[in-house]
């Protein structure tokens, strides 16, 4: 299994084995690494049975001013935004995130917000026989869950799991 982890974080992929598919054709991502699996998925052609996508950044709902807030905030003071950044991806639980914090870039924070899910590469994907996952948390404090819901249920099998965060924890 390949795993892609989240925006400021590192060896994260331990907070989901319980919906990790271990197989040698498996491919997760969480939150920001979830757009990353899906190039990766997308890139490579080599037998791929699953891809899991974790609350996968998706910010099509978002407005152009939003998205220029957040990188004017991270620019303005990197600290202080991942620090609060932190805290929202924990929320609602209180799971310490600081283990697996690794600082991110602006680069990084803007694709991800810029980022758009392409239902072609979805279809193109189910059409290559890959089985589609997300798994998405009622309570998300970073992305808009039901707004993921329905763009992904055409795709993929959607987990929605009621009073979760962005972190798949209550």
């Amino acid at each position: 299994m390949k795993f892609f982890s989240g925006f400021c974080l590192a060896n994260e992929q331990e907070l989901f084995t319980s919906y990790l598919n271990p197989s040698d054709f498996s491919i997760a991502g969480f939150s920001y690494g979830a757009i990353k699996a899906l190039k990766y998925a997308l890139a490579h052609h080599e037998r791929i049975d699953t891809l899991q996508l974790f609350s996968p950044a998706f910010f099509h709902d978002k407005d152009a001013k939003f998205k220029k807030l957040q990188t004017l905030s991270f620019s303005k003071n990197s600290e202080t935004y991942t620090q609060n950044f932190m805290q929202n991806i924990a929320y609602p639980s209180s799971l310490d995130m600081q283990p697996y914090f690794k600082q991110g870039s602006l680069n990084e924070l803007s694709e991800l917000l810029h980022y758009t899910w392409d239902e072609a590469h979805l279809q193109a994907l189910k059409e290559r026989g890959i089985h589609i996952e997300v798994y998405v948390g009622e309570c998300d404090a970073i992305i808009n869950a039901t707004a993921v819901k329905t763009f992904f249920v055409e795709y993929a099998t959607v987990y929605y799991f009621k009073r979760f965060g962005h972190i798949l924890k209550n």
